[in-house]
């Protein structure tokens, strides 16, 4: 194991993200990997090297469609990298994309890669609604039945209340093992460290006039326009509110703990659809390539 003496520097060349779109309680604009390619492609024009030059591409990704297994290889090829850049996906929850960029320092520090694109892409809009477990099986055996008979049997068996979707959503930020969802575990925290409403609000009010601040004075510079198919542009984080108050805030209602709780819909983050890339290179590649 190398210590931290030999371990060679590591420097992040340039980044790029879309827009976050706050999803609206149906599919958004955009798949996951769409997002990815959105983030990438521009990112890509203006270095003085090729998508082919990447030593390996790191994409953290948690909801990645049916159609996107191994997210990261699907978005390398799409992006021009070729079939000899390895591409893998990383899956750590919320810590997806830094985990990703952590992997990416790692090899080039070690001396295992030069340059890398590391980043992150949810389509959180697009989590799939899913059967439960008796319905599942009740279609295979409708499947397996072939006469009319047995299809009219079939269906004396439905029982309508397995028809209700599982929201895969809501699952997947809960914890399973003790059996709490994000934002009750969030009301234990504020509990355990005496974090009050208020300081909640006040940061959820800051965060809001921060980021529209930085917007107006031309300081998101990495953010790269978003194009639907029906032509519709999106440039700017769309769930940023710059009339947003403490005094607002504090009339609502807390969602998980709703007689004592502290999380509301306003100091929470809200279910985002984006990606954002970063380019890593060791000092060589750096010098190799005159990179600023």
């Amino acid at each position: 194991m190398k210590t931290l003496s030999s371990r060679r520097p590591v420097y992040i060349v340039d980044g790029s993200r879309t827009p976050f779109l706050k999803a609206r309680g149906q599919p958004g604009p955009f798949k996951a990997a769409e997002l990815a390619l959105a983030a990438a492609k521009p990112l890509m024009l203006r270095q003085p090297f090729s998508a082919e030059d990447f030593d390996e591409v790191i994409l953290g990704c948690v909801y990645s469609g049916p159609d996107e297994a191994n997210i990261a290889r699907v978005v390398a090829l799409r992006l021009g990298c070729g079939e000899k850049v390895p591409a893998w996906t990383v899956q750590r929850n919320c810590a997806s994309g830094l985990q990703s960029i952590d992997s990416g320092f790692q090899a080039i520090a070690e001396g295992r890669a030069d340059l890398i694109l590391a980043g992150g892409a949810e389509s959180m809009s697009h989590t799939p609604l899913l059967w439960k477990e008796d319905m599942v099986v009740w279609l295979a055996n409708w499947n397996r039945a072939k006469s009319f008979g047995g299809k009219l049997k079939m269906l004396g068996r439905l029982k309508l209340k397995n028809m209700a979707p599982v929201i895969a959503l809501i699952k997947g930020l809960s914890d399973q093992v003790v059996g709490m969802s994000m934002g009750e575990t969030a009301e234990k925290i504020a509990y355990r460290f005496g974090i009050t409403r208020q300081q909640m609000d006040e940061y959820a009010v800051r965060s809001h006039l921060r980021l529209h601040a930085a917007h107006e004075q031309g300081l998101l510079d990495e953010i790269e326009p978003l194009f639907d198919r029906q032509g519709n542009a999106y440039d700017f984080d769309d769930g940023v509110r710059p009339d947003s108050s403490v005094e607002k805030l504090a009339k609502l209602k807390p969602v998980f703990d709703r007689k004592f709780g502290q999380v509301t819909a306003g100091n929470s983050a809200q279910i985002t659809d984006g990606a954002a890339w970063v380019i890593l290179a060791s000092e060589d590649t750096v010098e190799k390539h005159q990179l600023p």
